[in-house]
């Protein structure tokens, strides 16, 4: 699009310079006497007054068709966007995207004085909206509040006009299991993810009625049943799901209405600052995804005709594939680590990909990523488990060494920085129970189950205990992808990736 507006200023820029050097070549002709009879004078007021009406037509001309081309191409120009939790994160890159277009945008959010941690106020967020060519409207919003959803929804429309988009985007997490869940982080998953998206939706609504091309987009996963993405944390997986049958039964609801209900959700870990106070520190982005890939397939799915492109569930990766936008490694912060894979996507046999579309921009249905198949030429081809175990990985050894190598390692430094005792049931040639202290003195390592209570319980082949502790596979990772088991703080096995990362640059 730039290209394109560059090529049709440069054609004008250089039929307007011929035009104004035409009238100065003529001004100069009468000024310097180059004429000097009344017959030519006259020619030469005519030949000047046609070129002066011939400029004249052509800046008006030229100025409305670059009108309508920007128009066209700024798709969301004057529109208005409310979009809660946009002080930072994914929050704040889709009002900075769609500011691009003009767009108005409603910067909703509690975050008005700066965060110790984490960088960004509603007002910072202001001013990189005005610069990027949107207007912007900062609004300090609990959405649990009432009273102060309606007060910013209401500015809002006094200052723009009206609501056309609305991005629910605040959520709250906390990873842990039923008994390490007090009521009052139960409370605000709940109140946050659920009851105030509803909130945010139900006072949106009259204006979204009389938007223009009306979308809501709400930031939650699929819809599955599986039980693994219930048995760790079922309290946030209950809030975060209701977003999504909010948006399943919205776009039913609004159809007649015309306005879009979808949700987005990434198909890989997105890194934030948030997620690195969550892991326990920096080492996990290069497994992660910038936040521009859900800005660049929001702007996509915010786009498209709300009458037709509504109830879907869509994934980041596969928006911008129908967009023609293949090669997605600009997005990822290491070109060669394997990237973490988002919570809540399953296979194709999950309840989500079977009993609800899960589609792209065109409509069509997308399956989900998953293990290639295996065809009688590459199976008679793969190697056995016995010939892994003998070619490394989980071998005789191999586990205990590389546990007394960790031992080497420790220090009452790094001990303190993770303060956490993991237990590793390991399945396989070593098979056994091993034990990592991080929170006692110095630290310690040994078999069977360790003296001190463990924080959690790691179920993990020899194989990939091998290759986590070697850099190859990620904690995080291998959970998503069932490759562990993980009993106990989810917190606390997530910061292993902080202690992976420091063995890794010792090259252990």
């Amino acid at each position: 699009m730039i290209s394109a507006e560059w090529s049709i200023f440069n054609i004008a820029l250089i039929a307007w310079n011929r035009s104004v050097l035409s009238v100065v070549y003529i001004n100069s002709r009468y000024t310097l006497g180059a004429v000097d009879t009344e017959e030519g004078r006259k020619n030469v007021f005519t030949e000047k007054y046609r070129y002066t009406s011939f400029v004249a037509k052509f800046c008006t001309g030229f100025s409305c068709a670059m009108s309508k081309f920007l128009c066209k191409n700024r798709k969301l120009a004057g529109r208005t966007v409310f979009i809660s939790g946009a002080s930072r994160g994914i929050g704040r890159d889709i009002a900075l995207k769609l500011a691009k277009d003009k767009a108005n945008i409603i910067i909703a959010a509690k975050t008005a004085q700066p965060h110790p941690k984490l960088a960004g106020t509603i007002y910072t967020v202001a001013e990189e909206v005005e610069a990027a060519g949107g207007k912007a409207l900062p609004c300090v919003v609990d959405i649990r509040d009432e009273a102060q959803v309606r007060e910013s929804v209401q500015k809002g429309v006094e200052k723009f006009g009206g609501i056309d988009i609305l991005v629910n985007n605040a959520s709250a997490i906390s990873l842990t299991k039923t008994s390490d869940t007090d009521m009052k982080r139960y409370d605000l998953m709940h109140n946050i993810n659920a009851r105030g998206t509803f909130l945010v939706t139900k006072t949106c609504l009259p204006f979204l009625q009389k938007g223009k091309n009306p979308h809501i987009l709400n930031l939650s996963p699929p819809l599955s049943l599986k039980p693994h993405w219930f048995q760790n944390h079922v309290a946030y997986s209950i809030a975060k799901y209701n977003m999504s049958l909010f948006a399943l039964g919205w776009a039913e609801e609004f159809k007649s209405n015309g306005i879009a209900v979808n949700c987005l959700w990434p198909a890989t870990a997105i890194y934030t600052a948030a997620m690195e106070m969550l892991g326990g520190g920096s080492s996990i982005k290069d497994q992660c995804r910038m936040p521009e890939i859900i800005s660049d397939a929001a702007y996509s799915i915010l786009c498209q005709d709300s009458t037709s492109a509504t109830g879907n569930f869509y994934i980041d990766e596969n928006v911008l594939r129908n967009e023609g936008i293949t090669d997605l490694t600009p997005y990822a912060y290491s070109k060669d680590v394997q990237l973490m894979p988002d919570f809540f996507l399953e296979g194709p046999d999950s309840v989500h990909s079977s009993q609800y579309a899960i589609v792209g921009r065109d409509g069509a249905p997308l399956k989900s990523a998953g293990p290639p198949p295996v065809s009688p030429a590459n199976a008679a081809a793969a190697p056995s488990p016995a010939a892994k175990s003998e070619a490394g990985g989980g071998g005789a050894g191999e586990v205990s060494g590389i546990l007394k190598q960790i031992e080497g390692f420790l220090t009452p430094e790094l001990v303190k920085s993770i303060n956490a005792v993991f237990q590793f049931d390991v399945k396989g040639a070593e098979e056994g129970s091993y034990y990592l202290d991080m929170k006692s003195g110095s630290g310690s390592v040994g078999k069977e189950p360790p003296a001190t209570k463990s924080d959690c319980t790691i179920s993990v082949s020899g194989e990939d205990f091998v290759k986590l502790f070697s850099g190859k596979l990620s904690p995080t990772s291998a959970y998503m992808m069932g490759k562990i088991k993980i009993k106990g703080d989810m917190t606390k096995a997530m910061a292993l990736d902080k202690l992976l990362g420091k063995l890794k640059k010792s090259k252990l």
